[in-house]
């Protein structure tokens, strides 16, 4: 090998490196900023609540999530209004427990009559957002389904629509063609994603209907949100996150849920509310639910809390 063959080789590693290093240090860059993105929007997504713990957990039962604890969760769909508090637009009950790496969920006709916790009256279950927000929403849940809730998080329907667009639309498979809706898979955008989840008059399975298209919008919103497109704007679903989510599960609870319940959220078994009957009372509709049908939800759920 000739010297100046040598000499030519000596002089390209010092570019090779040079750019390996730009590489390194501009993907070292792009992660701190995503990493500092993510637990800002974390941080201000949390929002306490006034109970340290629910009451129908006594102090052995009190959840530890670095101990991969079971725990519920309430989500709350709110219909954020200009003159009120709004309504829950939808409220769905998720149970989690990483030992059967496995999650319950079930969906809480808006309509169904029930005891109001800390109001003395029974109502539609959605009005207990509006009378004492999510406090009373979640003690109210608490009595009808007969276990604790532990966590809460909320998120407000008007901007769902954002998060929707943040992560680039969404595919569905509509099973009722409706509106500009046409039956089939389809690519909503968020607004139309809005429309699609809010639907219910032209549905005869009613609430019901509107539950699994709200399903499907929510795992098409978990699909796109882990793409690599997603990953690259990060920001924007940041932003949406941060702006319309609620929740009172601090940044290290959200963290032990990511490291140590990840099996179970993966795998969901949902349970139905479809056994009970519309009945008008007092000149209003309401959804009763099944006696036998709401104890085996009970039971259900307790076992898989290990109550």
């Amino acid at each position: 090998m000739g010297r100046r063959e040598q000499k030519n080789k000596k002089k390209k590693w010092p570019w090779v490196f040079g750019i390996l290093g730009v590489i390194v240090i501009g993907l070292g860059i792009y992660l701190f900023t995503v990493y500092t993105s993510f637990t800002n929007t974390l941080e201000e997504i949390h929002e306490p609540i006034e109970r340290e713990a629910s009451d129908k957990r006594t102090t052995d039962q009190e959840v530890v999530l670095s101990d991969q604890d079971p725990f519920s969760v309430l989500l709350l769909g709110v219909d954020e209004r200009e003159d009120d508090r709004g309504r829950s637009d939808t409220m769905v009950v998720m149970t989690i427990n990483p030992a059967d790496q496995s999650t319950k969920m079930v969906s809480i006709p808006r309509d169904t009559y029930t005891e109001i916790i800390g109001r003395g009256t029974t109502d539609k279950i959605n009005h207990a957002y509006a009378f004492g927000g999510i406090e009373m929403s979640m003690a109210t849940v608490e009595n009808l389904l007969d276990i604790p809730i532990d966590y809460v998080m909320q998120v407000n329907m008007e901007g769902f629509q954002d998060i929707v667009d943040a992560v680039g639309g969404v595919e569905v498979n509509n099973t009722l063609a409706f509106d500009e809706f046409a039956k089939g898979t389809i690519a909503l955008d968020g607004e139309e994603a809005l429309g699609y989840v809010r639907m219910r008059k032209q549905d005869p399975e009613g609430d019901f209907g509107r539950q699994n298209r709200q399903k499907q919008v929510i795992q098409g919103i978990m699909k796109k949100g882990a793409s690599v497109n997603s990953l690259l704007n990060y920001q924007d679903i940041f932003t949406a996150l941060g702006d319309n989510v609620r929740t009172n599960m601090t940044f290290d609870e959200m963290m032990d849920v990511q490291s140590n319940y990840r099996d179970a959220i993966g795998t969901v078994d949902q349970l139905m509310v479809e056994d009970g009957t519309g009945e008008t009372i007092n000149g209003i509709w309401y959804y009763v639910m099944d006696d036998a049908e709401l104890a085996e939800i009970q039971s259900t759920l307790k076992a898989h809390l290990n109550m």
